[in-house]
């Protein structure tokens, strides 16, 4: 049913035009582009068909509504929208089929309905936040309860609150961990607190608890991390500082939890994965492991990744950051020679951050990969520029905006203002399990800066963690050769060939973003000398 909530207002009858209202209120922002409505309700066999009776059913839909149609549906040559403001839906989800009824037996929009029956939990924003069960999320929850403090003055007590609170403060940096408020843990009493408690109350998959102890002149800090399906104990930790210096050391100790935190769930979610078929693995596991698993170093492992994202996609079709991380296969796929067809994964890649944005417009991540991908691929430099400014306008505490911001100063020769933006993403990023990424940006930095002695520091770190990315080798060749150190640089030059043996340094000049500044020419000097073809 689809009518004006005014008395006397008007209702709308065709099936066909009942199944528009439905196409439009389902989609991103209330928009279908004009060939997605002619295709699923008219079929695709004639073009001009499909567009004259799409035609013709806004006009008699417009004079069904009459004003009031300017004020609920606009359009434009390429799209339709409609401005779900105005739109409010009635019923509870799951109280019948969706669509029940309608009688449209064109092909494309039998897929789209039966798609979208699959997989109900995409149309429960629609209703009202009381009739709807809580969005299934991608990402695993955690919660950091307050650390039960055991203290010999009064003042000390709050100490382990606040341990606990700038602990949730740095988990919360990630995009890949949804963390469950300090003000929602501290509700919980902890003087007896059980982990199926935790589970059933904060609807987490892990959760941080412990004993903060401070004496005279020293504290103990003992913590847990459990998941709390199983209340195993994944790791526990314990830390000593003097008393005096609690407040410039518990950084250290912030940093370490947050780092094992985010290592521990990363190899955790892989480990789940490799045991079992997609269809057994819950949903907070898919996308982590498929991120983790598309920073490994073999290809088996990469290729992996994409069929555990693809995977999340398909269960939860609307999850912006879900794209935007397929999006970054796609890049890396091209960027470090594994594509098997450039130009379409390119293409892909692009695709998958518009459709990011389409979803979450003003999302720092989508942003910065969208803006990788415009840097990195198309060599579109001002866009991603343009993309990361945002990014960090929208979340300046974006590790990854930042870190992709210090590459685009790299390419552009602004060696400072490089190694500034990475330092500045390392720092705010303790918990990102997947170091080399970061470390062989940071590499590229110093690079640019003349620091060559650094960045084959941390190229060589990189590679220890992760051999097989193509770009670190180029770093190590470039640094090893500015430090004068050839035999070693055609070493290196050796063992990049083997492992994208189509490699040459006319490819570099006329595919990678930097080759018209300084930066790029240096490097394909040295590419050349240390004996790439």
């Amino acid at each position: 049913m689809v009518r004006s909530t005014q008395p006397g207002g008007f209702e709308i009858t065709g099936a066909k035009h009942k199944a528009l209202f439905a196409l439009l209120a389902t989609a991103p922002f209330g928009r279908r582009t004009r060939p997605f409505l002619q295709d699923t309700l008219w079929g695709t066999a004639c073009y001009d068909t499909g567009r004259q009776s799409l035609r013709r059913a806004l006009s008699d839909i417009k004079q069904m509504m009459g004003d009031c149609f300017g004020d609920v549906l606009s359009s434009t040559n390429s799209d339709l929208t409609l401005d779900l403001t105005r739109v409010s839906f009635i019923g509870r989800p799951g109280a019948g089929q969706f669509l029940e009824g309608i009688n449209i037996r064109d092909e494309g929009f039998v897929r789209w309905l039966e798609a979208t029956r699959q997989n109900p939990e995409q149309i429960y924003s629609l209703y009202s936040l009381s009739s709807q069960p809580p969005p299934r999320s991608m990402l695993p929850a955690i919660a950091v309860l307050p650390f039960r403090t055991m203290a010999e003055r009064p003042a000390h007590d709050i100490l382990g609150d606040w341990l606990a609170e700038e602990i949730c403060r740095s988990l919360s940096r990630s995009n890949l961990l949804a963390v469950i408020s300090h003000f929602s843990s501290r509700a919980l009493n902890n003087d007896a607190i059980d982990i199926p408690t935790v589970r059933a109350r904060l609807a987490v998959d892990y959760c941080v608890v412990g004993t903060l102890r401070v004496g005279a002149r020293e504290m103990v800090l003992d913590a847990d991390f459990l998941e709390t399906a199983s209340g195993r104990i994944l790791w526990t930790r314990q830390f000593v500082g003097a008393i005096d210096a609690f407040l410039s050391q518990s950084s250290e100790g912030i940093a370490a939890i947050v780092s094992a935190i985010g290592r521990s769930v990363a190899d955790d979610s892989i480990a789940h994965v490799s045991e079992r078929r997609l269809a057994d693995l819950e949903d907070h596991r898919l996308l982590l492991a498929g991120v983790g698993l598309m920073h490994r170093a073999s290809l088996r492992e990469f290729a992996k990744s994409r069929e555990l994202i693809e995977e999340a996609l398909r269960r939860a079709p609307h999850a912006a950051e879900a794209h935007a991380w397929r999006g970054k296969w796609h890049i890396l796929s091209v960027f470090n020679g594994w594509s098997t067809d450039a130009a379409k994964d390119t293409q892909t890649a692009v695709d998958c951050t518009a459709r990011a944005l389409d979803i979450s417009p003003d999302n720092a991540f989508c942003l910065t990969i969208d803006g990788f991908a415009h840097n990195n691929l198309l060599r579109r430099l001002d866009i991603a520029d343009e993309r990361y400014s945002l990014a960090l306008r929208n979340n300046p505490n974006s590790a990854l905006s930042w870190l992709l911001r210090g590459t685009l100063h790299a390419f552009r020769d602004e060696g400072v203002s490089a190694v500034e933006a990475t330092r500045r993403a390392c720092r705010l990023s303790p918990l990102d399990p997947f170091a080399y990424f970061f470390d062989t940006l940071n590499a590229t930095a110093h690079l640019a800066l003349g620091d060559y002695a650094r960045a084959l520091e941390l190229a060589e770190r990189s590679l220890a963690r992760n051999d097989r990315h193509i770009s670190t080798l180029r770093t190590k060749i470039v640094a090893l050769h500015n430090l004068g150190r050839l035999e070693e640089s055609r070493r290196a030059a050796a063992e990049l060939l083997v492992r994208q043996p189509g490699f040459t340094v006319s490819d570099y000049r006329r595919n990678h973003p930097a080759a018209d500044f300084n930066f790029g020419k240096q490097a394909a000097d040295a590419l050349s000398a240390a004996g790439i073809p």
